[in-house]
């Protein structure tokens, strides 16, 4: 081989690892000028239940995509990498799972990187016209990773016995479905990740994912829209827009849970109303409020408002079947944590629901009774008005110029359930289900409370000043 010829080798060699640099989509994802920050944020998240609620077209899917990769790879760049993995992708059909999740796994897998396709459908040589059934990858650390394909209309025999890494539900699968990954991921410690546009309604997602019912610490979600796409062109979007109904643009655009009478709290956004813990001042400390229960809940929460008048949320008990005296004790060893201040009489003072007052066949003393006895003076004089409490709440959400004036700490964790859950129902009033915490939350906001008045205590020279003053006042006044 002359010189010539080694340099036009060289040169097409070149000019292919530019060719294949290019058309390397993983290596492409999210770099460059425009960033999804809402994709990143997901493959961020260290959380073993991740979810990513979204419309149409606004990238959610390329999440999951990527994020399949990424582990069967060994090469994420937020995680400790395993030496091999194996997950599944799990579709509502298997047409859906042609056109939809194993096309975009596909783009993401360059065909060096695959070691075997097996189909269950169709012609290996031309696997993206086909069903594949699970796909062998070369791992970087030396090993075979592996991604099956599974979907929903199979049932859930089909999801029995194999030990996984991850499960990647593209779309909402049926709850029988879900519960089988979540044991199949179990023993190895793997993760469930899913990508959805929730257009079922309130479904069981919204339950054990949206609003996190069982409090389960490794659930993580987020919403992505439409603007949190930096790759959709703005006119495109307003085409789209143009074409749907408000409540379509909500689930298809927004990615928000739909139900028939609608939010009552729509002004709440976790993004706003909800905060990071921090040191109060103890100056801000105003009140407690009490939603008493038995077989129900208890709910108290801890409240203070700042010079500006805004209203935080601070600490929180909730708990259900327990006695007066147990919830007394609880309520006074948070008081003692947070150093909240007594009344007069040296006891912890609250405010309680009326009903409190009354006496009932199990206890000769009414609640309010049982909770002095146990050195805790609520006051039962609350204004209960429903909508009137709703009406004020929502105006401590967003006033009239749009502000939020409530704040919730973080763990605070189940009155933001219940604000998130709560609905209008058909007979125009909210569905009497998990208020007790909103119950308290009103009575709160009713007792109006206003902002703090700054008291300066006034210096020697302030003091001189104001008494020189007087004594020129009074010689003008001799002097007329």
């Amino acid at each position: 081989m002359n010189q010539h010829e080694l340099i036009e080798r060289l040169l097409k060699i070149e000019n292919e690892l530019i060719i294949r640099e290019a058309n390397d989509k993983l290596k492409n994802y999210n770099t460059g000028e425009l960033v999804h920050k809402k994709q990143l944020e997901f493959h961020k998240c260290s959380k073993r239940n991740r979810w990513v609620f979204g419309g149409n077209r606004t990238g959610k899917t390329e999440c999951g995509a990527v994020e399949a990769v990424y582990l069967a790879r060994g090469i994420h760049p937020y995680k400790q990498n395993l030496k091999s993995c194996s997950g599944w992708v799990v579709s509502l059909s298997r047409q859906v799972q042609r056109d939809v999740a194993q096309s975009k796994i596909l783009n993401y897998l360059n065909p060096e990187w695959i070691v075997d396709v097996v189909m269950s459908e169709g012609k290996k040589s031309s696997a993206d016209g086909g069903v594949i059934d699970y796909i062998l990858i070369k791992n970087v650390f030396g090993n075979i990773s592996k991604i099956g394909f599974k979907s929903c209309d199979q049932g859930r025999e089909k999801f029995q016995g194999t030990s996984l890494d991850f499960v990647w539900f593209d779309e909402e699968p049926p709850y029988d479905i879900y519960i089988e990954c979540k044991m199949r991921v179990l023993d190895k410690c793997g993760e469930l990740f899913g990508t959805m546009t929730p257009l079922k309604g309130l479904t069981w997602v919204y339950n054990e994912i949206y609003l996190n019912e069982n409090n389960d610490e490794e659930v993580w979600y987020e919403f992505v829209s439409w603007k949190d796409n930096p790759f959709l062109k703005e006119e495109e979007v307003n085409k789209l827009m143009s074409t749907l109904s408000h409540e379509e643009l909500e689930s298809r655009c927004e990615g928000k849970f739909l139900s028939s009478g609608g939010g009552v709290y729509n002004e709440f956004d976790e993004n706003i109303h909800v905060i990071d813990p921090f040191d109060v001042p103890k100056c801000w400390y105003d009140n407690i409020s009490i939603d008493p229960g038995l077989n129900n809940p208890l709910s108290a929460h801890w409240y203070a408002v700042d010079f500006d008048g805004n209203v935080y949320v601070i600490r929180e008990h909730y708990e259900a079947k327990k006695d007066v005296i147990y919830h007394s004790n609880q309520i006074k060893k948070i008081c003692k944590e947070l150093d909240w201040p007594v009344a007069s009489n040296g006891m912890y003072s609250s405010l309680i629901d009326s009903a409190a007052t009354q006496r009932t066949l199990a206890s000769s003393k009414s609640v309010v009774e049982l909770f002095y006895d146990n050195g805790i003076l609520v006051n039962p004089n609350v204004n209960k008005d429903l909508f009137s409490g709703i009406s004020r709440v929502k105006s401590f959400l967003k006033d009239a110029t749009g502000k939020a004036k409530l704040f919730i700490f973080k763990n605070c964790v189940n009155l933001i359930r219940e604000i998130k859950g709560y609905f209008w129902g058909n007979n125009d009033a909210p569905i009497k289900k998990d208020d007790h915490a909103l119950d308290e939350l009103r009575y709160y906001i009713m007792n109006k409370p206003e902002p703090k008045l700054v008291k300066f205590e006034k210096n020697i020279i302030q003091k001189d000043k104001e008494k020189l003053i007087k004594k020129l006042k009074n010689n003008r006044r001799l002097n007329f």
